[in-house]
Parts: C-alpha cells; structure tokens; sequence
C-alpha cells in the first residue's frame, strides 16, 4: 500500500470541500471495503477523509411512518435497531447475513451502498477489466463466472454488486439522500445504481464529489411481513451465490401486495417488478409463486457456468414465498 495523506473532516459541507479539493481523495467510513481495495492497489487515493465523526449516525422515525437511517450509522446498529426489526425484518436479517460481527460493528450504510464487487478479475490489477481500467476487456466472459450476472449484464461486464443491505433497501423503495458541491440531492435507490451498459466503470448516479448523508425507507406496510434468504457456497462469512428479498400480504388465500428484489444476479439489486405484477391479485400457491419466478427469470442470459442461478433463483423464490404464506396463516 502506497503512502496517503488523512484529515478528519468536522461538518458535511467541510468534508465535501475536502473532496472537490482533490479528485485522488476519498470519504472513509469503516473501510471495510475501501482499504481491501488500497491493499491490492485499486484503489490508490492521495488522502483519505474520516467522515465517521460527522452527525449521520441516527436512526431516527419520519412524519409519514418511514424510517430515516444515516449514512454512518454502522451495520451493527443497523441489524439490532427495535424499528428496523419491527418495520422491515428483511433489512435486519440482511444486515446480519451480509457480514461477520466485527465487519458489521466497523462497516457504514453509506459505505455499504458504494462498495464495489468482488469479481476476482476486478480485484486482480494484473489482468483486464472494464470496471476498473475502461476498454481493456472482460476476461469473466471465457474465464471464471461462476458467480457473475444473469441478468442485466452486457458483453462489457457480468460482475455481480455484493451488498445483502442494497437487496432489501431496493425491495422497500428506499430513497438515498447525498450532498453535492452544488447543494443537496436524492435519488431513489431503483435509479442509484446504473446499468452496465457499455460504461461498467460508472456505477451509480451520485454525482462526483457527493456524500452520502443517509437513506430513507417509506412506510411500506407489506415490509412488516418480510424475508431475506441468502444462498451462499459455505455458512460461515460469504458472498451470495443468490439472495431475495421478499414480503408478502395475504389475505383470504390472495396476494394483495408484494415486494421481491433479486441480489447476486445483475451488477446492482435487482428489483422483480415481473414477478411483483403476476403475484398481486393471484391465489397465494405454488403455482402463482413458480409463475412469478419464470416471469422475472424469463429475460435472464446465463453464461456457460452460470446457468444453475437460474433454478437457484426460480426455488429461492418458490420456497420463500411459500414460507411468507404459512406464517401468515398462523
């Protein structure tokens, strides 16, 4: 690791200016992703600024029922908060599955949204990647993508985005708030990631030099009545393989409303609207929840040793479903 410079930054717009100052510099949160990243030398900043000292750390209720979450609030925190638990239960076991305890106890929300992926091509700065180094190539489209896209991918990049957090904050339409040199900003968390496209090196709306400042979640009623399921090559500390985030209303034996989003399969969460649409108004059984998965796996594009995501997905989604309308009825 190369030598950099670090400042603690006291206020928002101080550690925004930090930023403009110098395009080499990066916001450190928990840098439990950034400084694996400095280690391996791709990402080489010339100053770090510590953002964790700044008042973001709240998880506080909104006027309408929602929850607003700081940027710096840590996952830990954000896994045991009574509200979280209580309002949106998948949040909570995705937290828990994303990450070891003392990962969870450092790692930040706003750090966990903009961390990058694991693809080992990405993370290898002697070999070619789109991501990292723009028109060098993809070397995972004849190499090693077992655990790459399915879905939303492109001949420029099949990497997957890791976060477990990300999957359920897509599920309940979270809302990502930053401040930009030019003042605040939002963006919902549907818009916040891009798509590959043939630009994998831009990954996400925030616009340069922003801070993330926090999140907020709507009042989803359905969200009391949620999952998260993560399927992973080991039990201890991983990656998913494939991951869903699900709540379910039923009522009289019909779905009334439901929110799936997809982790592990595209280059960002990938919300199931095709699946969302077959289940709303259709009897709540296996057969609408297999005809839900094959409308959203319908557009899935597997690559040579990736194929087996798509049954992974279409039981995953099968069985949680199915698991969502048993509790229901008790």
């Amino acid at each position: 690791m190369r030598e950099f410079g670090y400042q603690r930054a006291s206020d928002v717009a101080g550690a925004v200016a930090l930023l403009g100052a110098d395009p080499d510099t990066r916001f450190l949160g928990g840098g439990t992703n950034l400084v694996d990243l400095m280690k391996t030398g791709v990402e080489r900043p010339n100053r770090l600024i510590d953002i964790r000292e700044l008042p973001l750390d709240d998880i506080e209720s909104t006027p309408d029922g929602g929850l607003r979450i700081g940027a710096t609030v840590t996952n830990g925190d954000l896994a045991a908060h009574p509200e979280v638990r209580r309002r949106y239960p998948a949040l909570a076991q995705a937290v828990l599955a994303g990450a070891s305890g003392q990962l969870r106890n450092m790692a930040t929300v706003g750090g966990n949204l903009l961390q990058r992926t694991r693809c080992g091509y990405f993370t290898d700065i002697t070999v070619p990647c789109n991501k990292r180094v723009p028109g060098s190539g993809c070397p995972a489209l004849d190499g090693d993508h077992h655990n790459h896209a399915i879905l939303g991918a492109s001949d420029h990049c099949v990497a997957v985005h890791p976060s477990d957090m990300a999957v359920a904050l897509t599920a309940f339409d979270a809302v990502v708030h930053y401040e930009a040199p030019d003042g605040p900003g939002e963006s919902p968390l549907g818009e916040f990631y891009l798509p590959v496209g043939d630009t994998p090196h831009l990954e996400t709306a925030l616009p340069a030099g922003a801070l993330i400042t926090g999140v907020t979640l709507p009042p989803v009623p359905v969200a009391a009545h949620s999952r998260y399921r993560k399927v992973r090559e080991r039990a201890s500390y991983a990656f998913a393989i494939g991951s869903l985030a699900a709540a379910l209303d039923v009522r009289d034996g019909v779905v009334r409303d439901a929110r799936l989003a997809l982790g592990a399969v595209a280059s960002r969460p990938w919300r199931a609207l095709a699946a969302e649409r077959v289940l709303i108004g259709a009897p709540a059984d296996d057969t609408t929840f297999t005809a839900a998965a094959d409308a959203e796996l319908t557009a899935a594009r597997p690559l040579p040793h990736n194929g087996y995501k798509v049954a992974l997905m279409r039981n995953l989604v099968v069985a949680e479903l199915t698991r969502l309308t048993e509790e229901s009825a008790r």
